[in-house]
């Protein structure tokens, strides 16, 4: 495949692409020193801030940001190293760095209460902001955990933290960025996905950067979920019918770890806010009555 055909594969369509800057523009939020964190908003009414996961971006939350806009803020941030937020200090930044750059953010924003939404990788984050005792708990009035990535730093999980570092960072190597993009992103969507979303997670993607995607490599193996369940408000856990990555057996360990029951969203795979918007936006209505 030529450089171009490469570049024309991971393209979205000029349409979407100017919806999302009309509707989800992208702005950078001074957090203290040098620090920025890329947020893009919409919609007026009570916050719900949302964090992708390891292969997506704020952009990717469009969708149901334009679901929910009558009836909340939405907020999706680029996570730290993400987009054109500031990588953290650390090689090896723990949940707690994530979270502690969250706390800027809420802090410049002058956010006091919101529904906190984790996806996958993101959830990591989000459930060490809302953990018991946590310095954000107080302003977290609820939680919701989608296709939530357990991490593999638990003890017992040490020979799975091993290998599966060992296997990003060579995908990485091997293919860089956009070529993990181009053969990858396909894993995140059912097979019944339309074409839209396969373009939308292939975009998603392909605007990684090496050094946040390692860092982020890092969270996931080394971050415990568990460790930091259940949290000091009312969760919800859902997972897509079809996800792979996260599969639905998994999120139910962490639905009982939260005392709840695993919430289906039906025929989604993983990134089920691309693949099936409006039953997340659903989801996030009901949060925010809880």
């Amino acid at each position: 495949m030529s450089d171009t055909m490469a570049t024309d594969a991971l393209a979205l369509p000029a349409s979407e692409l100017a919806l999302l800057d009309d509707r989800f523009p992208a702005r950078s939020v001074p957090v203290g020193g040098d620090a920025v964190v890329s947020v893009r908003e919409r919609g007026t009414g009570p916050a719900i801030v949302c964090l992708h996961g390891i292969g997506s971006g704020a952009a990717s939350w469009l969708d149901v940001a334009m679901l929910l806009a009558p009836q909340a803020r939405v907020i999706a941030w680029d996570a730290p190293g993400y987009g054109a937020s500031t990588p953290l200090a650390p090689a090896a930044p723990s949940a707690a760095d994530y979270a502690e750059r969250l706390h800027a953010l809420l802090d410049a924003l002058d956010i006091q209460s919101c529904v906190l939404v984790g996806h996958s990788l993101g959830a990591l984050t989000a459930a060490s902001a809302a953990r018991k005792g946590s310095a954000l708990a107080s302003r977290i009035r609820s939680l919701v955990l989608i296709s939530p990535a357990a991490g593999y730093g638990a003890p017992s999980r040490a020979e799975a933290r091993t290998r599966v570092r060992a296997e990003r960072l060579a995908t990485l190597d091997e293919l860089g960025i956009a070529g993990m993009a181009a053969r990858r992103s396909g894993r995140l969507v059912s097979d019944t996905a339309s074409e839209l979303a396969r373009q939308w997670v292939r975009w998603n993607m392909a605007r990684l950067s090496d050094g946040g995607y390692r860092q982020a490599v890092e969270l996931l193996c080394n971050g415990d979920l568990l460790a930091d369940l259940p949290p000091a408000m009312p969760v919800r856990v859902a997972c897509g019918t079809l996800d792979v990555v996260t599969t639905p057996e998994a999120c139910a360990d962490v639905a009982r770890g939260c005392g709840v029951t695993l919430e289906s969203i039906e025929g989604a795979g993983h990134a089920s806010y691309v693949e099936r918007p409006e039953a997340v936006a659903s989801l996030l209505r009901k949060a925010l009555v809880a």
